[in-house]
C-alpha cells in the first residue's frame, strides 16, 4: 500500500472520531469505525513503510486522537449537549384549597357523569355518583376523592 492509501485511512479515521466525539457522541459505532481505521492505517504503516514510518504514524495518529478527545470532552463543549433547562411546571391539583366539600358552583357542560363545573372563577372537571346533570344547574360539592371531585345536583 502506498503512502496516499495510509494518509487516507489515517484521515478518514480521525474524521469518524471527531464525528463521534463533536457531532454524534453515543452511537459507538462511527467510533469504533474510527478506530478501526485508524489501526488499520497504523498497521498498514508498520507494515509498508517500515517501522520508523510506522512509529511516526502511530505518534501522530494517538497525538490528534488525544487532542480530539480533548477538545471534545472539555466541560465547555459537554454543556452544549446537557440540558440544562429546569422544569418548573406542575399540574393543577383537584385538592387545592379553592374547591372544599360543601362548595356550590353551575354546571358549564352537561355532567354525564363528568363535565365541568364553575366555581366562583375556577373551571374544574367534576364528576357526579353516576346521575345526569343538565348545563347550567347547580352543583354541590360532596366530596374530593384522591384527584376527582365529586358533585351532586343542588334541588
Amino acid at each position: 500500500m502506498d503512502w496516499i492509501s495510509i494518509a487516507l485511512l489515517l484521515f478518514f479515521g480521525l474524521l469518524f472520531l471527531i464525528a463521534e466525539v463533536l457531532f454524534i457522541p453515543g452511537t459507538t459505532v462511527v467510533g469504533l469505525a474510527g478506530f478501526a481505521l485508524l489501526a488499520a492505517g497504523i498497521w498498514f504503516g508498520y507494515r509498508d513503510l517500515g517501522s520508523s514510518a510506522g512509529h511516526v504514524t502511530l505518534i501522530t495518529a494517538l497525538v490528534l486522537a488525544g487532542v480530539i478527545i480533548y477538545i471534545g470532552l472539555r466541560p465547555k463543549n459537554m454543556a452544549r449537549l446537557a440540558l440544562t433547562d429546569v422544569n418548573d411546571g406542575h399540574v393543577r391539583d383537584a385538592r387545592l384549597p379553592d374547591v372544599q366539600p360543601g362548595a356550590t358552583g353551575r354546571a358549564l357542560s352537561a355532567l354525564r357523569p363528568s363535565g365541568t363545573v364553575l366555581f366562583a372563577e375556577h373551571r374544574r372537571e367534576v364528576v357526579t355518583r353516576g346521575e345526569f346533570v343538565p348545563t347550567g344547574a347547580e352543583v354541590r360539592v360532596l366530596r374530593i376523592e384522591q384527584n376527582r371531585i365529586v358533585v351532586e345536583a343542588v334541588s
